[in-house]
């Protein structure tokens, strides 16, 4: 599944990267913690999230996400649209709940990291129990 299907699954608008709409993410991560989207996402994945400053997209480019959904309704400024675009990493913005969101996507297809790697979801201390 393509950014571009996403961006029509969600009737989601297009922000930023519309030249980026053809890549394929692996797997999604919805969050609202940048801590959590850098312990447990895998590269080349796809964030679902209502935090719009510009640390989403620097926590972006140092985990290789491929680009970022915002959700409820929620658009980030201009500078932060700036940034993604020198980046490149593209931004879309759905008004759907996180949680609908999340499903929309999980309906249809798109994996989250556990499907991928049992260990890569879980937390340190589970890691050392496996």
């Amino acid at each position: 599944m393509t950014l571009r299907e996403i961006k029509e699954i969600l009737d989601a608008e297009v922000l930023a990267g519309e030249e980026f709409l053809d890549q394929e993410p692996v797997s999604a991560c919805g969050s609202d913690l940048l801590s959590d989207v850098l312990a447990f996402t895998k590269e080349r994945s796809v964030l679902l999230t209502g935090l719009t400053n510009a640390q989403v997209i620097r926590t972006a480019e140092m985990s290789d996400l491929v680009g970022i959904i915002f959700v409820r309704g929620k658009k980030p400024d201009s500078a932060t649209i700036e940034l993604a675009n020198i980046k490149k990493i593209p931004l879309l913005a759905t008004k759907l709940p996180m949680y609908e969101a999340c499903g929309r996507l999980y309906m249809k297809g798109l994996k989250g990291c556990s499907e991928l790697n049992s260990t890569a979801c879980s937390t340190p201390d589970e890691t050392d129990k496996q």
